[in-house]
């Protein structure tokens, strides 16, 4: 039988880059340094290191508030060593979190809440934490510490999306806004084939637009300057935001009265956004300015690709 546990998946990301700019000897010395710290970090905070993975560590903690604690210090802590580091020696570290039972076999773990964490891991940018609904069900926000709703996302390998949330750990960075900007790293997909193939195509009343993912962002709104107009009063001049990040299209809303997002066979309910992002992922729809509840709101629908 499993035992309960959170995980957490953490990585180094741009790895390659260091050992491109230090040589071998240096980034394996500054990757191994880094990675002992973690491990120290994780074992002081109570967590179980599993194994080591490279620039990676696979930790099991008893319960999310203990796991969420330690990863938020942790961000924290390393933060301030990238900023007195130098440039080409930065390697910010991205961490995913699951919750759920794991089989412990021959001092390894395995568990469909290791696969989430790992994937999660994968997924999110440096200097950010993504968690599943799961490992934040008994943990409350605290001072500079904010989950972020990013809605639900496809998993690979189960048949279900899994709910996601980012952890906002960066107390000189609270606000209404969710900060989780910045340019695409082609380090962070799968290959250049994957980010010139990817796009999102939008559809409103007879007006037809798709948006490849180097041609992200884009802007929704009301005004004639943005990319895609909707024309009605409840839409924001610049209502919404869509960003091609670590392989996904996000929806970021910037709006006055919130976007609420529907996607297609879930059983999961609307999702809202006020200031707020989600990844879009499938096909569905976009209702601006109101909820679908309002027969007349302005709906998009939308399809990734």
């Amino acid at each position: 039988m499993g035992v309960p546990a959170t995980v957490v998946f953490t990585d180094l990301h741009g790895s390659t880059a260091v050992f491109e700019a230090l040589g071998n000897a240096q980034a394996t010395e500054t990757i191994t340094q880094i990675t002992a710290w973690i491990v120290r970090h994780c074992e002081q905070s109570n967590g179980r290191v599993v194994k080591t993975l490279g620039d990676g560590v696979l930790a099991l903690f008893a319960d999310g508030e203990s796991a969420v604690k330690a990863v938020v210090e942790l961000q924290r802590e390393h933060h301030k060593q990238v900023l007195r580091s130098p440039h080409q020696a930065t390697l910010p570290i991205r961490i995913g979190l699951a919750s759920g039972d794991v089989e412990m076999v021959d001092n390894d773990c395995y568990g469909d809440a290791v696969n989430v964490a790992s994937r999660l891991c994968d997924l999110c940018g440096p200097h950010q934490i993504w968690a599943d609904s799961a490992s934040l069900q008994r943990v409350n926000e605290a001072q500079g510490v904010t989950f972020r709703m990013l809605g639900p996302i496809s998993v690979r390998g189960r048949a279900e999306p899994v709910n996601v949330y980012q952890i906002e750990w960066r107390e000189e960075q609270a606000s209404e806004f969710l900060t989780m900007q910045g340019d695409m790293d082609p380090d962070a997909v799968d290959g250049a084939s994957d980010v010139l193939g990817r796009e999102i195509e939008l559809k409103w009343l007879g007006q037809t637009k798709r948006f490849r993912s180097f041609e992200l962002p884009a802007h929704i709104g009301r005004v004639r300057n943005v990319d895609f107009m909707v024309n009605d009063p409840r839409v924001s001049r610049t209502h919404a935001r869509l960003e091609w990040r670590n392989g996904s299209v996000v929806l970021v809303d910037l709006s006055s009265y919130g976007s609420w997002i529907r996607f297609a066979g879930s059983k999961g309910g609307d999702v809202l956004l006020r200031r707020e992002e989600c990844v879009l992922h499938g096909s569905g729809e976009l209702a601006l300015g109101a909820s679908f509840a309002d027969p007349t709101v302005p709906t998009i629908q939308f399809k990734v690709t």
